[in-house]
């Protein structure tokens, strides 16, 4: 299942995000961020990766972190 979050930020916003996201990288320790009330854990082991899109006259470059999740976990109904 493709689950995909999205948020605009400003830009104080965005620096103290990479950097709290650089530090837990130098330390080698797991970072933790919410986005739009979901909270994402990603671990040490992630790989990295960086995309660099070009469409329509507009740009677009992502710094990647990807990692393996374990299946979500379904609610069960109560009676």
């Amino acid at each position: 299942m493709r689950w995909d979050i999205e948020k605009v930020v400003g830009r104080k916003a965005f620096i103290v995000k990479l950097h709290r996201l650089a530090d837990a990288l130098e330390r080698g320790e797991r970072f933790s961020i919410q986005v739009l009330g979901e909270r994402i854990v990603v671990p040490r082991d992630a790989a990295f990766g960086v995309e660099h899109e070009r469409e329509g006259g507009t740009g677009e470059l992502e710094f990647q972190l990807m990692w393996k999740t374990p299946p979500r976990r379904r609610h069960r109904e109560r009676p």
